[in-house]
C-alpha cells in the first residue's frame, strides 16, 4: 500500500540506522522527545528505542490528548451524563478514563445515556433528531480535533439548534512544548513534532523552540522511516549546533499549515489558561468558546455541580508525560493499573505512553 511499504523497507531502515550509529559516535547522552501519542505508540510498536544507539533516548511526552485531560473536567462530564435530560456524546478512549470516583463507562451502564460517535457531525445529527434533548459533545483533543468542534458549532450557528453544547476541554501545543524546553527537570535535546498537529498549525509556533531554547525541532510522519529519518535529522542539527525547525513529513505538512482550519479556531476559540493532568496549568495552552458562541458552552449554560475532584494514590501520569520517568518505574503499572482495569488515563488511551508500553516493550 503506497505510503507503507516503501516506509518500512528493512534495506532502507538499516541504511538509516548505520547513518544513525556514525553520527552519535561522539556525541555525549541525547534526549529526543515525541510530543504525538501516534509517535508514541509508532515507536513502541516497530520497537525503534533498541535499535538506536545507547546514548540516543526516546522519551514520550504530553502527546495524548486523553491522557492530558485533568480529572476535574472528567467529573463535570460524569456530572452531566447523570441529568436525565443530557445526552452525553464522546469519542471512545474517554469513556473508560477514571474520574475522582467513576468512569463515563460505569455510569452509562448504569442508566446514563452515553453514546460513543465517530464525528462532531453524529453528535449534531443526534441533536437534530432528539430535539427534547440537550446534547453535550466532550470537546477533548488538541489542534488536530479542534477545528471539526468549530465546525459543528458553527453549523449549529447558522441552523439555529439550540440543544447541542460542548463542553470544552481543548489544548494547544506549542505552550507546554515550550515549558518542557524551559524546564529543568529533564534535558531535552530536541523534539519530534507531532505531525497531525502540525497540518493544522504549521511549524511557525515551533520557531521560538529553536529561536529562544536552542532544541532541534523535526515534524514527522509516522512510519518506522518517517521516525528514523527525522531523527537523524535531529542529530544533524545538534552535530552542527544550529537548531531550527524542519518539516520531514513534507508530504502532508507545510510551514504554514492549513489556513482554512486556523481560520475555523480564530473564529471559534480564545486562548486560555489550561489544567493539564499531573502537570497543573500552563498559561496559554488551552482554547475556550468565545462570547459570540457562548450559548454551545456547556459550562455557561449549565450549573455543574460535580463532585470534589481527587487524583488517583501512586499514579504518575504526570511524570510519565513530561519524560522524567518510563511507565515501567510506576508501582501501579502492570499489576494495580493494567489495561483491563486502568487507574491512569495513560494506560487507557490508544495513544497513551503506558499502553504503548504495556503492548510492546513489557519486556525492556
Amino acid at each position: 500500500m503506497k505510503y507503507i511499504s516503501e516506509y518500512r523497507d528493512p534495506v532502507l531502515v538499516k541504511t538509516l540506522l548505520r547513518r544513525i550509529h556514525t553520527q552519535a559516535k561522539n556525541l555525549a547522552e541525547i534526549k529526543l522527545m515525541e510530543v504525538c501519542g501516534t509517535h508514541t505508540m509508532a515507536i513502541a510498536q516497530h520497537g525503534l528505542r533498541v535499535l538506536l544507539p545507547e546514548n540516543v533516548k526516546l522519551i514520550s511526552g504530553p502527546g495524548c490528548p486523553v491522557c492530558v485531560t485533568s480529572n476535574a473536567y472528567l467529573d463535570k462530564a460524569v456530572a452531566l451524563c447523570k441529568r436525565k435530560e443530557v445526552i452525553l456524546t464522546t469519542f471512545g478512549d474517554i469513556v473508560r478514563v477514571p474520574g475522582s470516583s467513576t468512569t463515563l463507562e460505569k455510569e452509562r451502564a448504569s442508566g446514563a445515556d452515553v453514546r460513543i460517535v465517530y464525528s462532531t457531525m453524529d453528535a449534531l445529527y443526534i441533536a437534530e433528531h432528539n430535539p427534547h434533548k440537550k446534547v453535550v459533545f466532550l470537546g477533548v483533543g488538541f489542534e488536530t480535533t479542534a477545528p471539526t468542534v468549530a465546525a459543528a458549532i458553527l453549523t449549529a450557528f447558522n441552523r439555529n439548534l439550540g440543544n447541542f453544547f460542548i463542553l470544552c476541554a481543548h489544548k494547544t501545543m506549542p505552550a507546554p512544548m515550550m515549558m518542557l524546553a524551559s524546564s529543568g527537570r529533564i534535558k531535552i535535546s530536541g523534539f519530534i513534532c507531532p505531525a497531525h498537529v502540525s497540518t493544522i498549525i504549521g511549524t511557525v509556533p515551533y520557531e521560538p523552540l529553536a529561536a529562544k531554547f536552542n532544541k532541534a525541532c523535526v515534524v514527522a510522519g509516522f512510519e518506522p522511516l518517517d521516525i528514523l529519518e527525522a531523527i537523524s535529522m535531529l542529530l544533524q542539527q545538534i552535530i552542527r549546533r544550529k537548531s531550527r525547525v524542519e518539516i520531514q513529513y513534507s508530504r502532508v505538512a507545510t510551514r504554514e499549515g492549513n489556513h482554512r482550519a486556523k481560520e475555523l479556531l480564530n473564529e471559534v476559540f480564545n486562548s486560555c489558561d489550561a489544567e493539564w493532568r499531573g502537570i497543573g496549568i500552563i498559561p496559554g495552552s488551552g482554547l475556550k468558546i468565545s462570547n459570540k458562541y457562548a450559548a454551545f458552552d456547556a459550562e455557561t449554560v449549565f450549573s455543574i455541580e460535580a463532585e470534589s475532584t481527587k487524583e488517583a494514590k501512586g499514579c504518575i501520569c504526570g511524570d510519565i508525560m513530561q519524560g522524567i520517568t518510563t511507565p515501567n518505574a510506576c508501582t501501579l503499572y502492570g499489576t494495580v493499573c493494567t489495561p483491563d482495569s486502568p487507574v491512569g488515563a495513560c494506560m487507557v488511551s490508544s495513544e497513551g505512553a503506558c499502553a504503548a508500553w504495556y503492548k510492546y516493550n513489557r519486556d525492556i
